[in-house]
Formats: C-alpha cells, sequence, structure tokens
C-alpha cells in the first residue's frame, strides 16, 4: 500500500510555492488520501481574492493531480486558490485493499470530506471524465450557492460503451517500464490516434504525469486493482442514464470541453448539453481526443474567462 509524504499533516500543507504544495487528509474507513493546492497569486484592490472562486481538480479514472499542474499555474495567475485531489488508490493516495471501494459511492464521501477538511464554502468544479461523473452527483450535494459553476473536460451524461471497453482493455494490463521513454512509446502506441498531432516531446510530458520513478523503473501511477471494476462490462447492458443528474445542474454555469478525436463524449451528446441548458457552453479541443490534457493556452484562457464572474 501507498502512503501519502510522511511530512505531510492531515489537513495541512508543507511549502507553499507556485508549484503547488501537498497536503493530505483522512477517509472515514482510515486511508491516508493526498491533494495539491495552489494558492492564489495577488490580486489588485479592485479585484480582490476574496471574490474570486476556488476550483476544485478532479481528475479521470486512472489518473493524478499532475493532470492540473499547467492549467493551475494559469488560474493562480488570475487569483484563483486552485486544489486538486487524488482518489484512492491514484496517485500519491493509499491503495484500498478491497477494490470494490474503487467506486463512485465511496469516492463521493472522500471527495466530501476533504471539501469539509479544506473549508470549502463556495468552488468551482473541473472534472475530467470521471471527474466529470463526480460532478454530476455532487449537483445532489451541492446547490448552486456551494458549488457555482461545473467544467466538464470530455464527459457527459451519455457516455460511449465502446471508449469504456477500450479503456478496460489496457487499464492495469502493463504497470512498469524501463524509462520515461519506454512510457512515451508505449502511450503512443495506445492513444496516437486520440492524439495525432502529439510529437516526441508530448508523449513525454504526458508520460511523466502518468508516471513516477521507483527503484529504477517507471511505474503508472495507479493500483492496477482498478481493473477489477471492469470484468463483469456486459456488452448488451445499456448505458446507465445519467441526463436526470445533469438537469439537477441547470441552475449554474457550465463548460463542456470535448476533444475533437473523442470516443467517449460524441459530438451529439455535447451538443444536448448546451441545448438542453440554459447557461451552457461548449468548446472542441482541436487535435485531441479523450481526454484533453489542458496544456494548451486556448482551452486554458476559455477556462479562465468562463470562471470570472461565477
Amino acid at each position: 500500500m501507498t502512503t501519502a509524504p510522511q511530512d505531510v499533516q492531515n489537513g495541512r500543507a508543507s511549502e507553499f510555492g507556485p508549484t503547488g504544495s501537498d497536503f493530505s487528509w483522512k477517509s472515514l474507513d482510515g486511508l491516508t488520501l493526498y491533494g495539491r493546492q495552489w494558492v492564489p497569486q495577488p490580486l489588485s484592490e479592485d479585484t480582490r481574492n476574496e471574490k474570486v472562486l476556488p476550483v476544485l481538480c478532479l481528475p479521470g479514472l486512472s489518473r493524478n493531480t499532475r493532470d492540473f499542474n499547467d492549467i493551475a499555474q494559469l488560474l493562480r495567475s488570475r487569483g484563483h486558490r486552485v486544489i486538486a485531489l487524488d482518489y484512492r488508490g491514484r496517485g500519491k493516495s493509499d491503495w484500498d485493499p478491497d477494490w470494490r471501494n474503487y467506486a463512485l459511492t465511496v469516492e463521493e464521501k472522500d471527495i466530501d470530506a476533504a471539501i469539509e477538511m479544506l473549508d470549502l464554502e463556495r468552488f468551482a468544479l473541473l472534472g475530467t471524465s470521471r471527474g466529470g461523473l463526480h460532478a454530476l452527483t455532487m449537483g445532489l450535494r451541492y446547490p448552486a450557492t456551494r458549488m457555482a459553476a461545473v467544467i466538464f473536460n470530455d464527459i457527459g451524461p451519455h457516455i460511449e460503451m465502446r471508449a469504456i471497453h477500450r479503456i478496460a482493455a489496457t487499464l492495469g494490463r502493463k504497470m512498469s517500464y524501463s524509462s520515461f521513454d519506454d512510457l512515451a512509446s508505449g502511450l503512443k502506441h495506445l492513444l496516437g490516434h486520440q492524439f495525432p498531432g502529439f510529437g516526441a516531446d508530448d508523449w513525454l510530458r504526458l508520460a511523466r504525469q502518468l508516471g513516477s520513478d521507483r527503484d529504477g523503473l517507471v511505474v503508472l501511477d495507479y493500483d492496477p486493482a482498478l481493473a477489477h471494476q471492469f470484468a463483469s462490462l456486459d456488452d448488451a447492458a445499456p448505458a446507465p442514464d445519467l441526463w436526470p443528474l445533469y438537469e439537477k445542474l441547470t441552475d449554474r454555469p457550465v463548460l463542456v470541453l470535448r476533444g475533437e478525436h473523442s470516443d467517449l463524449l460524441s459530438p451529439q451528446t455535447c451538443q444536448r448539453m448546451v441545448e438542453s441548458h440554459p447557461n451552457a457552453h461548449s468548446r472542441t479541443v482541436a487535435g485531441q481526443g479523450h481526454a484533453p490534457v489542458l496544456w494548451d493556452p486556448e482551452t486554458q484562457e476559455a477556462i479562465a474567462e468562463f470562471l470570472i464572474d461565477h
């Protein structure tokens, strides 16, 4: 079982700086979970930081807080406090001895505990893939006065099951690589059709977000037992209907990001999300698939502009 850094006390951040600071908190069942926080740069008297929404970032299924390093730098420069969480079994958070706890219903309790510990009275949520699924259910627990705006990064109320099968086919299968270059090569082989414009430097950059150097090997930063969640996928089973959850978010602004080559969020679903919501907007991230990496200045600026006045 992995653990959070020993020098991080529960509910307390270690050294703050422009690259962020680690913090940890305890789950209800005793796991030590990890997050990262970026403090805002001071603003002028006309745009005091107290008026700027904190942004809570939730990653994808097997991803970690490093996915938000770049967008966090821009947002903190605009006065936002930015927080990203590692789910149990991902990043630096403890692995759960029971893989059945790698479930949305368990993770939501971990998220709620972090929100309480961080004293987030009002915030915007940026959810990539699985993080967006959490945003849908959080609409039932957090009114617009609390969760004031939502950004969906390549996820919506309807999920294309072929994408789930694609992800399930590789999740937990190969966890270690000889080097970051080796991992980058593997990612290109698996995801090249999703990110056709990526060059060698981009794949290496992504590899460094997904893996860590451990005892001479580069290891993906998640518990391979996550794969058990997909062991019983039924091709004939219909995709869950999450549109009623999305309707609960019509009282707050929504931004939908969709990768141009995404196989998980279809153009039709994205269009319906905008048309069925009185204050929803969408943006296509050119040249990328599932899920957009949030590196490009245009997407970052779209996120920052969306957050103004919310």
